[in-house]
């Protein structure tokens, strides 16, 4: 970090809504002449000093005061505006985990159990019972007698809320990257 902090014109601090690896791979792919740090907080900050005497450049500790929760560092020579409109503008849809909220009714309509356009094979039914919907085989078609809500707007999801959302081919998750601040030349700057 200390050695980035020399080699780079401005330090970023972001957080990651709905982390996951493949989108992080994509995005640390397309900033190649960047440095991404993402990692234990307190490692991070004692990296760039967290008192006046301890900090690497003027001014650092405050940039380290900022690393709070799920946060990573972007070290980059790109320009502030060009960061701010990669990352406003990335945002890559995902199927929801259990904990995410979810962000809009899901109801299964009566009636024999689509997937699309698709009817669902007759072979998931025990997995789609086991996870809580009140399906019956009819003439081998999987079907329900009265509609049946996936989740509720607003609604934290369980486990077998997400898995339904995903069998059912329903993305409610948006990866995307949130600035914080950044570091310039002794300064912090709101993003």
């Amino acid at each position: 970090i200390r050695d980035s902090v020399d080699q780079y014109k401005y330090i970023w601090v972001f957080s990651v809504e709905n982390m996951r690896n493949t989108y992080l791979k994509t995005v640390r792919s397309e900033w190649k002449t960047s440095r991404f740090f993402f990692g234990r907080t307190k490692v991070m900050a004692k990296a760039l000093g967290t008192t006046p005497e301890e900090e690497h450049k003027e001014n650092l500790h405050q940039l380290a005061e900022q690393l709070l929760g799920h946060v990573g560092l972007l070290f980059t020579n790109s320009d502030p505006e060009e960061v701010r409109e990669y990352f406003t503008n990335y945002i890559e849809s995902d199927y929801a985990r259990s904990g995410i909220t979810a962000t809009s009714t899901f109801v299964v309509p009566a009636g024999p159990v689509h997937r699309g356009e698709d009817v669902f094979p007759h072979n998931m039914e025990p997995q789609l019972r086991s996870l809580g919907m009140p399906t019956v085989l009819k003439n081998g078609i999987i079907t329900l007698n009265n509609d049946y809500r996936v989740c509720k707007e607003g609604q934290t999801l369980t486990s077998e809320q997400a898995q339904l959302l995903k069998l059912f081919l329903v993305q409610m998750a948006d990866f995307h990257v949130t600035l914080k601040c950044y570091y310039e030349n002794g300064q912090i700057h709101r993003a």
